[in-house]
């Protein structure tokens, strides 16, 4: 049985994930630290419902006593930091989404991972049973992949993330630029959208939607057809633990590596420069070194602000 540790448990995912590996025998949350805006009540009514067996004063406690990290807090610029401590112990994390927002800390992510650290990771949309079963068909039958558009929503970068993932993972090749198309504003909301091309050729556009929840929607366009599909969302997680499971047991990678985990982050990055730039195409190679990227803390305040008591309900 995998011992799991988790780092925060801001998002809903803890929750989600804790209750489908009680279903199986394979994994268990067994102890939480927690410095995030979730209070005690909150933290104390996960480790009652799941059977954790501690709740740790710090991040070097917590991975003194389990298999694997799972750092679940919504600010992605300190899950770095706190990955840091399971790492000086020779222990793999799972990093959630976004994993990183910063081109400082997507270099630091790949330092990391050539210091030989394990980080598995990090939208759930990219092990979709819909992308699984296409790209499981012959190349002969569903052709080879030219363009791919895709929409989802709820924010441009925490959610926006699963969309930018999920085309990644359809393509699997490697980005070149970015370009900002255009944006609709009706009713205080608004959608996004943005072209990509990737170094072979094949192009992509993904849209993002502020201000309401809009499904995960691809369409794929290929030398001998167009299909079209909608992300069962019931099934992501599901499917993204069953390849932390595999790759934990096995020591055999079934995750995206962090090479192709940092493309989607500078592929967002990108894209939100080009915006600033009036629509200029931004290379995902040429990132400036001093770009502040997506700002953690910030996400983080106005997250706290309107997140309910989840783990009480």
């Amino acid at each position: 049985m995998i011992r799991i540790g988790v780092v925060n448990i801001d998002v809903s995912h803890p929750k989600a994930f804790a209750a489908l590996l009680q279903a199986g025998q394979r994994a268990r949350y067994v102890a939480v630290y927690n410095d995030g805006f979730r209070g005690d009540d909150e933290v104390d009514a996960f480790v009652e419902k799941f059977h954790l067996e501690r709740k740790c004063r710090t991040v070097e406690e917590l991975a003194d006593c389990v298999d694997v990290g799972f750092i679940q807090g919504c600010n992605w610029g300190k899950h770095l930091d706190y990955a840091g401590a399971f790492f000086r112990r020779g222990k793999p994390v799972f990093i959630d989404k976004p994993i990183v927002g910063s081109a400082a800390d997507c270099r630091r992510l790949l330092e990391l991972d050539r210091d030989g650290h394990v980080i598995l990771g990090s939208s759930s949309l990219r092990y979709a049973r819909e992308i699984s079963e296409f790209l499981a068909k012959p190349v002969s039958e569903r052709g080879r992949i030219m363009h791919v558009y895709g929409t989802c929503g709820v924010d441009e970068f925490n959610y926006g993330i699963h969309i930018v993932e999920s085309i990644c993972g359809l393509v699997g090749g490697v980005s070149e630029s970015v370009q900002f198309a255009n944006r609709a504003v009706h009713d205080g909301k608004w959608c996004e959208t943005f072209c990509l091309r990737f170094a072979d050729g094949t192009t992509a556009t993904y849209n993002t939607f502020q201000g309401t929840w809009m499904p995960c929607v691809l369409v794929v366009m290929t030398t001998t057809g167009t299909f079209h599909f909608q992300v069962d969302m019931g099934k992501v997680y599901q499917a993204l633990l069953d390849r932390i499971c595999d790759s934990l047991e096995t020591g055999k990678r079934r995750t995206a590596r962090p090479e192709e985990l940092v493309d989607a982050i500078r592929i967002m990055l990108a894209g939100r420069l080009s915006r600033e730039r009036g629509g200029a195409p931004v290379r995902t190679a040429e990132i400036p070194d001093d770009d502040p990227g997506y700002d953690g803390d910030l996400f983080e305040k106005g997250y706290a602000a309107a997140a309910k008591k989840i783990y009480l309900e």
